[in-house]
């Protein structure tokens, strides 16, 4: 499975800095992502939906953390060239 496409779309708040969609493979693509600022740096965050009991539980997430690092990197490049070039904001980065 390959990364085919990421868009970025900045955000200018103090911790969220972009939401994040993946395509996989040219036919399946998932939303919602997000680049947050932490206190050690950029992070990426799953989709998620808050629970009942107001914690976060992630809807779509990689298995293992090679692939999982893999994910971030990725997109915390797109994120950076954007920022560069805010031209790219919300157009497909093909692979």
């Amino acid at each position: 499975m390959e990364i085919t496409e990421i868009n970025i779309n900045l955000r200018n708040e103090e911790k969220l800095k972009a939401f994040v969609n993946i395509t996989f493979d040219d036919v399946f693509v998932v939303r919602g992502l997000k680049v947050i600022q932490g206190n050690k740096g950029l992070f990426v965050c799953m989709p998620s939906r808050k629970l009942t009991d107001g914690a976060y539980k992630d809807i779509a997430h990689p298995i293992d953390n090679q692939f999982r690092q893999k994910i971030e990197g990725m997109i915390l490049d797109k994120y950076h060239r954007v920022l560069d070039n805010p031209e790219l904001q919300g157009s497909p980065d093909p692979f």
